[in-house]
């Protein structure tokens, strides 16, 4: 028997019907190897199983007809860009006419004399029939579903599926072990490997595709617990310096407000995980406004009392600026803070880094320059990264081994459901702040369509004229021929002249670039920007006191978690805050979620519905570089399965930590396969 991953390695040019040119069309499609190939799911199949007679079509309808071509194509050039192939058909109840649409490969494929399934929509024209082809499969007894591949130019479903079956008949020669463990299959009613790979290929029956699916539904979340299960015993195995925890009494009683019993709650869970021999590795969750940032100071007051060391990472400069100022505020004057960003002066960036050094500077707070090759530090002992979602796994890394195995917490103010939070943060304890300080003023939360623009406007002159700031939040940049939404440059150029022409207003949005977003950040910041028009950019890093309103414009078109980002940058101050939903949208689904929004401030109320009805992107997608994704799997459909691989993954760690039971060496493989795909390290 071959090694599996010598098998699943394999370059997937020398598969019969490869080559060269169409391994690099595979490529575009993210297969490299035999491994991606089998594991390239069909998006969705072609049923011949309810083939009809050309007399019982319906039409206006999609039908699958069992007929024999009559004719050979007929090509008819139209006009540049488009040729119609014309063809007759029939079967024992009548004829039927085949119109194709600039698919040459197609038409040439219904060879004349041929029999063939096809599907496509049937219309009636002068009294006849005619078909429009969606899918066309040579006639087979035994043949009921075929699989239909996402494609690229060159490369359709058809040739996929050619390749598919070279390369499934590898892998069968080959009689791999199947890397779930036979007692975790036979627990959970699992097919075999085997079976899953060719069922979900080329299935018989329905059944063939829900067995397939929910094995390779099962495998993906297991192997993805397993690897994160991995990550998180190899970080426990790395020992830290202890920071004791005596000096955290001597900070609290130095604030100006008192504490929550929830922020007291997680800062002991912090300094209980920090007084031990094992790096702290803890993920805060609190909605904005919960006091995650007094948590972070009260750790690192204790850090360095303890002669450590401590860097605050924030992912744009306005944020890392506001992070100094609150600390500056907070912390007693023999600790050192510096700033340390992109925009700091060369001369002031040399004396930082060389003061890091020398260990004269405390705590460093910074953006993406705090993880630079020359950023060193004396003795690194506690690491918080703020916005976490908003950097990725080896950007935590790149910052962790700037000390001796430090301690380090990531604190995000995306509430997160609970279920969801262990997949992603699976090599990190959860920490939450589920209190809000005291006396914290609540946004009141409205929902309107767009007659009340007028109103809406006049309500926020008001509130300018008595001296506060507003936003108003759009989706998009520029115009769209697709859609009449609202874009933030047409909007802003429309409020400067006209409705709010008496008052300073400002543009953000994505395409700026640094130093102007800065500039205008800034600008909102000191109260020179009355009113600020921009895109979803603002829903992390500016924190303006002042602000009070808040407009987002078509709200149909955020997620549930979205608005409540965006929400979270007013109310931030003493005063009476309020968001105002303006939709037009009057569907019952969009009606529910503003309901919701209007009805409750709880993030963690209005992630879960977010989980139900949009699924994990608003929580994963891009924002979480470090993990891998998932091909067949989702987090919001599949929930139990979630739970169920969780528990398994548990059960084989426990007798197994390192997976080197020989027994679970494919399993291993599969793991390791898995996460090296992300460039993710999970055993060493």
């Amino acid at each position: 028997m071959k090694n599996a991953s010598a098998v699943y390695d394999s370059d997937i040019k020398f598969i019969k019907g490869v080559g060269e040119k169409r391994a690099k069309l595979l490529n575009k499609l993210g297969i490299e190897n035999l491994y991606d190939v089998l594991h390239f799911f069909p998006r969705k199949y072609a049923d011949f199983s309810s083939a009809v007679k050309i007399a019982d079509v319906k039409v206006d309808e999609v039908n699958c007809i069992h007929v024999t071509v009559c004719t050979p194509a007929e090509e008819n050039f139209i006009r540049k860009g488009m040729t119609i192939f014309k063809l007759k058909a029939m079967d024992e109840t009548g004829l039927i006419n085949i119109v194709i649409f600039n698919n040459k490969y197609m038409a040439d494929s219904l060879s004349a004399g041929g029999e063939f399934f096809i599907i496509g929509k049937v219309t009636e024209d002068y009294h006849a029939f005619q078909i429009s082809p969606q899918t066309v499969q040579p006639f087979r007894e035994d043949l009921f579903y075929s699989p239909v591949y996402p494609s690229t130019a060159g490369l359709n479903s058809f040739a996929i599926e050619r390749i598919m079956k070279n390369a499934l008949s590898i892998y069968k020669s080959e009689n791999l072990p199947d890397p779930i463990p036979d007692e975790v299959r036979t627990r959970n009613r699992l097919c075999h490997e085997q079976y899953a790979v060719e069922a979900i290929h080329f299935p018989k029956n329905e059944n063939d595709i829900d067995i397939s699916r929910k094995r390779f539904i099962f495998e993906e979340l297991f192997f993805l617990q397993c690897g994160m299960l991995a990550v998180k015993q190899r970080v426990k195995k790395q020992s830290a310096i202890p920071i004791k925890k005596r000096f955290d009494g001597e900070f609290v009683s130095s604030l100006p407000y008192t504490l929550t019993n929830a922020q007291k709650r997680v800062i002991d869970e912090c300094l209980f995980d920090m007084g031990g021999n094992v790096p702290m590795n803890r993920l805060l969750q609190g909605d904005v406004g919960s006091g995650k940032t007094v948590v972070a100071a009260t750790l690192m007051h204790t850090a360095v009392k303890n002669g450590r060391q401590c860097a605050l990472m924030a992912p744009t400069e306005i944020l890392a600026a506001q992070h100094f100022e609150t600390l500056s505020s907070l912390m007693p004057r023999e600790i050192t803070i510096s700033l340390l960003t992109g925009a700091t002066k060369k001369r002031e960036k040399d004396r930082i880094k060389a003061a890091l050094v020398s260990g004269e500077i405390d705590i460093l707070v910074g953006t993406h320059a705090v993880i630079t090759d020359d950023t060193l530090f004396s003795d690194l002992g506690l690491i918080i990264i703020d916005e976490q979602h908003r950097f990725g796994v080896r950007q935590r890394s790149a910052l962790s081994v700037k000390g001796k195995d430090p301690h380090v917490l990531v604190m995000s103010a995306t509430p997160i459901p609970r279920t969801l939070s262990l997949i992603i943060y699976g090599e990190l304890d959860v920490s939450i702040i589920d209190e809000m300080p005291h006396g914290k003023k609540s946004v009141r939360t409205y929902c309107v369509d767009s007659t009340y623009e007028k109103r809406v406007y006049d309500f926020i002159k008001k509130n300018l004229d008595s001296g506060k700031q507003a936003y108003i939040v759009c989706p998009l940049v520029e115009e769209n021929e697709e859609n009449e939404l609202t874009a933030a440059k047409k909007l802003f150029e429309e409020l400067e002249k006209n409705v709010f022409s008496s008052y300073s207003v400002g543009l953000l949005h994505g395409k700026m670039k640094s130093k102007e977003k800065e500039k205008v950040m800034n600008g909102f910041a000191d109260g020179s920007i009355n009113l600020l028009v921009s895109t979803t950019v603002i829903e992390v890093g500016i924190d303006v006191k002042n602000a009070t309103i808040m407009l987002i414009r078509d709200a149909d078109r955020f997620g549930l978690s979205q608005l409540h980002q965006l929400r979270g940058r007013i109310g931030r101050g003493g005063d009476e805050s309020h968001c105002i939903l303006m939709t037009d949208n009057k569907s019952e689904s969009v009606r529910d979620r503003m309901k919701l929004m209007c009805s409750t401030l709880d993030g963690f109320i209005l992630a879960d519905e977010d989980l139900k009805n949009r699924g994990p992107g608003e929580f994963l997608g891009s924002r979480q570089s470090g993990l891998p994704s998932l091909k067949i799997a989702s987090f919001a459909d599949d929930l139990e399965t979630v739970r169920i691989a969780a528990r398994e993954a548990q059960r084989v760690f426990r007798t197994d930590p390192k997976l080197i039971d020989p027994k679970n060496a494919a399993l291993r493989d599969a793991v390791k396969r898995m996460f090296d795909k992300n460039n993710s390290v999970v055993f060493n």
